[in-house]
């Protein structure tokens, strides 16, 4: 589907097609693995068998082979740009954000991820060194998987493959909806948009209405606007009472209100 084809009425048809999983990333090849084809992984996997007593949420959550757990205090690095790519990481808890400077200083954040998300993942294609940056916004907790052992789960272990390549897939997704999103909405339904994401609504279980702390200025970036316009919309939210302010962030569904009218 190219972008000829999307009609405006389309665009901003339903609220899950703009929210479909996940995370904020970057669409680009920078640290994300290719999807040129995708199921190669799984067709792999399928020729052995799990290990007795192998759980997925379990290999994820502790310390074991050439994997380990970290935590990270606000404002830390998890991994700088430039740094040698050789780990995947996958957030337990917490909020980092992804950025990236260019050759003149300029920096741009990228995403914002939370628990659940897998990054780094460039590493298993080859990619030789971090093409941006992950930072803390609050503590992090994340395993540590080497290459090698990454590697190792995906072809040994089915239904970790099948975990990794669908969030790898609905992240796809996402990054066709990110890029919708910026081109034919406005910057008003940008920022409720991201809230509610950050909020983790459109995702299994129940949305977390006390999201991240997150300063106007990174949701600016985020966002592609000023923060001027930030600060003028989270006022129009917080007087319509979509959002509240109250020892943090607190995102209520109300707000797909924004999003889902024309």
């Amino acid at each position: 589907m190219t972008l000829r084809s999307l009609s405006a009425g389309k665009v901003v048809s339903t609220f899950e097609s703009l929210l479909t999983c996940g995370p904020f990333t970057f669409g680009t090849n920078r640290d994300t693995i290719s999807l040129r084809d995708p199921m190669r992984v799984a067709r792999t996997a399928k020729k052995t068998k799990n290990r007795p007593g192998f759980n997925v949420e379990e290999y994820l959550s502790n310390a074991g082979t050439s994997r380990r757990v970290i935590k990270y205090k606000k404002g830390q690095a998890l991994f700088s740009q430039d740094d040698p790519c050789n780990e995947v990481w996958y957030i337990q808890s917490g909020n980092a954000k992804l950025t990236i400077v260019n050759p003149q200083g300029k920096e741009a954040v990228l995403a914002i991820l939370g628990p659940g998300d897998f990054l780094g993942e460039g590493c298993i294609i080859g990619n030789p060194v971090r093409m941006a940056t992950a930072t803390a916004l609050a503590a992090v907790s994340a395993t540590i998987i080497d290459r090698k052992e990454m590697m190792r789960a995906l072809h040994e272990q089915p239904e970790f493959a099948e975990k990794f390549i669908n969030y790898m897939l609905e992240r796809n997704i996402k990054i066709e909806a990110d890029l919708v999103d910026q081109l034919f909405n406005s910057s008003e339904k940008r920022l409720a948009r991201a809230l509610l994401i950050l909020a983790r609504y459109g995702k299994k279980g129940e949305p977390e209405t006390l999201v991240a702390k997150i300063s106007q200025e990174t949701l600016a970036e985020l966002v592609g606007t000023t923060r001027s316009r930030v600060n003028f919309f989270m006022n129009k939210f917080r007087k319509l009472g979509f959002i509240h302010y109250n020892g943090g962030l607190q995102v209520h569904s109300s707000l797909l209100n924004v999003v889902l009218h024309d």
